[in-house]
């Protein structure tokens, strides 16, 4: 776009003129001309525009004297035309003149002076002007200008194409850029020879995908040329995809330094935008550099500037520390021979064809020539001997080129060649010159002094040097300038609305792992997330271990009732035959310290690690060895009970109390266990699991799969629900037998023995099932199941058997034969101990309590003795 003040090549003013020899038309002399122009006498005169002065500020039209883009400019079309005139055989007795004028860098001040091109093409009515004798006036017809080479910035060459297009009056410009002159249809009279800004757009999307850029921010000049490069490089931008615009600003026509602090702390508001597009004046440049000073933000902002920055001191000068970075793009330029030494040769004395060399010369060396020079800051008077190159700096600014309208631009449109520098020209249709652009970066070199440096180039693609580039602060790294930073691995993008550089992180929580850029998917139910959460792994399997403090105290109690289950055991095998023994009915006894051993045995069972053996033993010996125990308990409280019942209504003994029918009896009950035991393995076949649900945290770190037999909370209670049934009943039995007589009380143990077994599974069910829920489910309710028949197997152990043991071992005296009685005895003095034991007024006609055992004398044993050994047990039915 247009570039005000922007820098092309010196060899694009040359080449305009190098155009000319295809001028046929000629013109006239010219009766007056502006008085700030130049005019050089020729057959055919060209017009001239160029930014001489900046744009003046609080309402003057001009301001200082630009060295670059103005005065170097317009003598490169001086040396042109005068080369041009000096080769006879290029326009054989044609020699070219100028009219050259100041556009001081305002569109509406170069319209002004533009109309001095197009007086020789108006029609004036001169029937009604008379002199003052009366004779009508004799006017000198104005020259007739064929072509005019400029302007600089876009802005203008738009507002002076519009008024040279009525005329048909070509326009080649050397440095306006903006696509909005290649609209053939409105500008169809203007020609260019750099690239519009869409190429250089083009060139600015591509910088910013290589240093992998994705939020920019853009300013831009307003006018034409800095808003249409922003529209172009948005365009552009969005059609690449992966690159979001973070703000575009605009600096306002004659900006106050308020409108550049503003545009800085705007900026600022999205701080990760670091790389900043400007499209700007070489003033508006210099004033964001300024603004971002004194916001103290020096190093913060990556610039890419356009052509109009290109790679010229003026917008820097005494802000380099603030361009450090900066990336900026110019047309390729290359140096014309002879230039050099004609512009360094040029004096006071021998260029007073230009009316601003003398303003030059002070600005150059910094002096004054007069007087009355504007110049005030400097009392240094200027000798004339200066030189330009030896006195002053000099470099070659490289934007140093048109007969009838349509016939000239015909020629220019199809016309193409290799200029003085080397370089091809050539337009297309639009008349475009091709996108050519060296690329540079402003860097710190060794000795500390900044300076721009070639990077690259962009000729129809991009050829970036990412390895010279250096950037603010001795950064090694190219620095970052996104939105959004990566989200870190396990976490999705969740895109910003209308931002599709700008997302948030959102963490894949639970069991969900990342699946792309933007989602989470949820793990099957076995996997749960790895560290990262970019995949699913398998949940690892867990089961109660042997060293876990869960199994190694129902471990330990199993282990001490085993050793006294053997031992209580072999005490009675070893004295089988003595009265404790048979008096404790050996059948029933043998039978229930089985099933107490079965009780500490399934301990070892549940802890095991589950298989299809360990889990049909589990099945088979979860509810047995409780149903042994509770069937001969059952079956001993219910003889007891059916002896005395009976015994209060007749003499003659109960049916099914002998040791034989008592194992009959206690072997049908198990049975039915067994059954039961039978018909789960037919309906459900035993198989182990992996629950997957039981600990499935909410942290999927401690989430495990617990590896058990398929046996569910339900079926464990059904298989304990026949046991329990019969330690139900035989609790009853034990109530109603709680007022045998103590010399018959073997009930009285079993009575103490069920109710704290009751108490135990009591408290054994709601610490079952209220841990059903909880991540420790495994370990808490193996633990309490194994306890709970630990603790009712030793009950059982301990009150039935362990005083028997202890008389067997250390009383043996205490282990003899008494006397037998008859079974109408033993129920008659029962019947009689139960009413005697009644209070007196209880007592059924006035019965005096009498003892009906015993008498201690006739016996060796004590009274106490007879209370602990004389039982039914004794009878010998």
């Amino acid at each position: 776009m247009a570039r005000p003040g922007g820098r092309v090549k010196l060899s694009s003013v040359w080449r305009l003129f190098w155009l000319m020899r295809t001028v046929v038309d000629f013109a006239l002399p010219q009766e007056t001309y502006a008085p700030h122009s130049i005019r050089t006498e020729g057959h055919l005169t060209l017009g001239g525009l160029f930014p001489v002065h900046a744009r003046g500020a609080d309402g003057t039209p001009c301001g200082d004297l630009k060295k670059e883009n103005g005065i170097q400019r317009l003598e490169a079309m001086m040396y042109a035309l005068d080369q041009i005139n000096q080769e006879e055989l290029l326009l054989p007795n044609i020699t070219l003149g100028a009219r050259v004028l100041d556009t001081c860098s305002r569109d509406t001040y170069a319209l002004e002076q533009s109309l001095t091109f197009v007086q020789a093409l108006i029609t004036k009515d001169t029937s009604d002007v008379r002199c003052t004798n009366g004779e009508p006036p004799v006017f000198v017809k104005p020259e007739k200008v064929v072509g005019v080479i400029g302007a600089s910035a876009s802005s203008v060459s738009i507002m002076v194409a519009n008024i040279l297009r009525l005329f048909q009056i070509p326009q080649i410009s050397y440095a306006s850029t903006a696509p909005e002159l290649s609209d053939d249809r409105r500008y169809d009279f203007f020609s260019r020879v750099v690239p519009p800004d869409s190429f250089q757009a083009q060139a600015m999307v591509d910088i910013i995908r290589a240093l992998d850029w994705t939020y920019v921010s853009t300013i831009a000049s307003e006018g034409s040329y800095g808003e249409k490069g922003v529209e172009a490089f948005t365009q552009l931008s969005k059609e690449a995809g992966g690159i979001c615009i973070a703000q575009s600003l605009k600096i306002p026509h004659n900006p106050k330094q308020e409108d550049y602090d503003k545009t800085i702390q705007q900026l600022l508001e999205t701080q990760h935008s670091r790389a900043v597009i400007i499209f700007a004046s070489e003033e508006d440049i210099r004033g964001v550099l300024n603004a971002t000073k004194r916001a103290n933000q020096v190093g913060h902002f990556l610039w890419i500037g356009s052509d109009s920055w290109g790679a010229k001191s003026s917008p820097i000068h005494t802000l380099e520390d603030v361009a450090v970075g900066a990336v900026t793009i110019l047309p390729k330029r290359s140096s014309i021979k002879g230039f050099d030494e004609y512009f360094t040769a040029l004096t006071l004395e021998n260029n007073r064809r230009n009316v601003w060399f003398a303003e030059f010369w002070e600005e150059n060396f910094d002096c004054r020539l007069l007087s009355a020079s504007k110049r005030e800051d400097t009392s240094r008077k200027c000798t004339g001997q200066e030189r330009i190159g030896i006195d002053s700096k000099y470099e070659q600014e490289g934007k140093l080129e048109a007969a009838e309208g349509k016939t000239l631009l015909r020629y220019i449109r199809n016309t193409s060649f290799n200029g003085s520098a080397g370089t091809s020209v050539v337009f297309n249709k639009n008349g475009d010159a091709p996108g050519r652009y060296d690329l540079f970066q402003f860097q710190m070199t060794n000795s500390s002094t900044p300076e721009y440096k070639m990077v690259g180039q962009w000729v129809e693609s991009l050829q970036l040097r990412l390895e010279e580039l250096q950037w603010p602060d001795g950064e090694q790294e190219v620095p970052i300038s996104v939105c959004s930073l990566p989200c870190k691995m396990g976490e999705r993008k969740k895109k910003v609305k209308g931002m599709p550089c700008c997302w948030h992180c959102e963490l894949c929580d639970g069991y969900q792992y990342q699946y792309d850029e933007t989602s989470c998917r949820l793990c099957a139910y076995n996997m749960r997330p790895n560290s990262n959460r970019t995949a699913c792994q398998p949940i690892p399997i867990v089961k109660l271990e042997w060293h876990s403090p869960w199994a190694i105290i129902p471990v330990f109690l199993a282990m001490l009732g085993i050793i006294a289950t053997i031992f209580v055991m072999a005490t009675f095998v070893r004295y089988n035959d003595t009265p404790i023994v048979r008096a404790s009915g050996r059948e029933l006894s043998y039978v229930l310290l089985t099933g107490i051993f079965l009780c500490y045995i399934i301990t070892f069972l549940m802890i095991a690690k589950p298989d299809v053996a360990v889990c049909a033993f589990r099945r088979i010996f979860l509810g047995l060895g409780m149903c042994i125990s509770y069937a001969a308990l059952l079956t001993k409280t219910n003889r007891i009970y059916r002896i005395f019942e009976q015994g209060k209504q007749t003499v003659t003994a109960p049916r099914f109390i002998s040791p034989t029918s008592q194992i009959a009896i206690t072997s049908s009950l198990i049975c039915v266990q067994l059954l039961g035991v039978l018909v789960w393995f037919a309906v459900d076949p035993p198989n182990t699991i992996i629950d997957y649900d039981e600990q499935k945290t909410i942290n999927p770190k401690l989430a495990r799969g617990v590896l058990k037999c398929d046996i569910t909370d339900l079926q464990i209670i059904c298989s304990l629900g026949y046991s329990i049934l019969l330690m139900v009943t035989c609790t009853i039995y034990a109530i109603k037998t709680r007022d045998v007589p103590e010399d018959f009380n073997e009930a009285k143990p079993i009575g103490f023995t069920m109710y704290t077994t009751c108490i135990v599974w009591l408290a054994f069910i709601p610490i079952f099932f209220g841990t059903a829920q909880s991540a420790e489910k495994l370990y808490i309710q193996t633990t309490t199941l194994t306890i709970s028949m630990n603790l009712s197997a030793s009950v059982a152990l301990g009150m039935l058997y362990m005083p028997k043991v202890y008389i067997i071992i250390f009383h043996p005296e205490l282990n003899v034969q008494k006397r037998k009685r008859s079974f109408k005895a033993v129920v008659t003095a029962a019947t009689m101990s139960s009413r005697l034991s009644q209070k007196p007024s209880e007592r059924p006609n006035g019965e005096a309590k009498t003892e009906l055992c015993e008498n201690p004398a006739a016996d060796p044993m004590s009274q106490a003795t007879k209370k602990t050994y004389v039982s039914y047990n004794n009878l010998r039915i």
